[in-house]
């Protein structure tokens, strides 16, 4: 499943693509006056937006014995609480795990984390609410996740302040939050200042850089990822930062990296037209 998941992730990077540079990072190029505007309150239709709303969407196109056993597991939960609720909850986040439905696992660990509060069950909640706002272009429903992560990672902050992989998933939903994208990006470079090589706060910084169009910073964040852990998304960045800075020879490089790795026929349509420009 882990591999048929990345070539999806891999496909979506192309799709995607444009849409990421079409879109610049409010507040990364002005001064530092400009990073006290408002914040995201994360409220517009957050109403809407809970454990029964997107598990009803997750269900859908899932076998139909699953969803009877999900949905089993929400009757009981409307009526239970203590102990027999913790196990509930529990059991659901495994279902919505094995299927990799982020919204609702999301809200599954979120619901686990006030009962039985621990970093690991903040940081499980965060990191599938992140998930779930990472591939989602709603309008409505992926501020809210934003929302739901930064308290989940705030959380598991209050455990413990010094927590890297803490601090650069609220960083992150700090900057697609939109307020106060500064703050965020302070944020990241501490953890990259502690530890220079995390890969999570360097692919970030590096994805921010491009819709900043600060393409010659990208390129040194996807350089130090695709060092530590070598990817086919992470090559495709790469390769699309050198482009846009017109180093051809190393773009095609990258490309041809990122469609090694991905060995996904789409990806590598794309990738051989784009060799095919760059070598003109």
């Amino acid at each position: 499943m882990h591999q048929s998941k990345q070539i999806i992730v891999i496909a979506l990077v192309v799709l995607l693509m444009g849409v990421l540079l079409a879109q610049p990072i409010k507040g990364l190029v002005k001064q530092d006056e400009e990073m006290e505007q408002a914040q995201p309150t994360g409220n517009a239709g957050a109403e809407l937006v809970n454990l029964e709303s997107v598990s009803a969407v997750a269900k859908q196109g899932l076998d139909a014995g699953l969803v009877q056993e999900i949905a089993a597991v929400e009757a009981a939960l409307s009526t239970s609480e203590g102990t027999e609720r913790l196990n509930l909850l529990k059991e659901l986040a495994g279902h919505w795990d094995d299927v990799e439905k982020s919204a609702p696992l999301g809200f599954s660990y979120e619901e686990i984390a006030k009962i039985e509060p621990s970093l690991e069950n903040w940081m499980k909640a965060g990191d599938a609410f992140t998930a779930a706002y990472e591939n989602l272009q709603d309008t409505v429903v992926a501020p809210v996740l934003v929302h739901h992560a930064q308290e989940a990672y705030q959380s598991a902050l209050e455990l413990d302040a010094d927590n890297l992989d803490a601090k650069t998933g609220l960083g992150t939903a700090i900057v697609n939050g939109g307020g106060a994208p500064m703050q965020g990006i302070a944020m990241l470079m501490e953890v990259v200042q502690e530890e220079p090589k995390n890969l999570k706060a360097n692919m970030n910084l590096g994805l921010f850089s491009m819709r900043s169009r600060q393409f010659d910073k990208a390129v040194d964040r996807f350089k130090t990822v695709v060092e530590v852990k070598p990817s086919a998304e992470a090559w495709f960045y790469l390769a699309t930062s050198y482009e846009n800075i017109g180093l051809k020879a190393d773009a095609i490089k990258a490309f041809q990296e990122s469609k090694a790795i991905a060995a996904d026929p789409s990806l590598s349509q794309f990738i051989d037209r784009k060799v095919d420009e760059l070598s003109k």
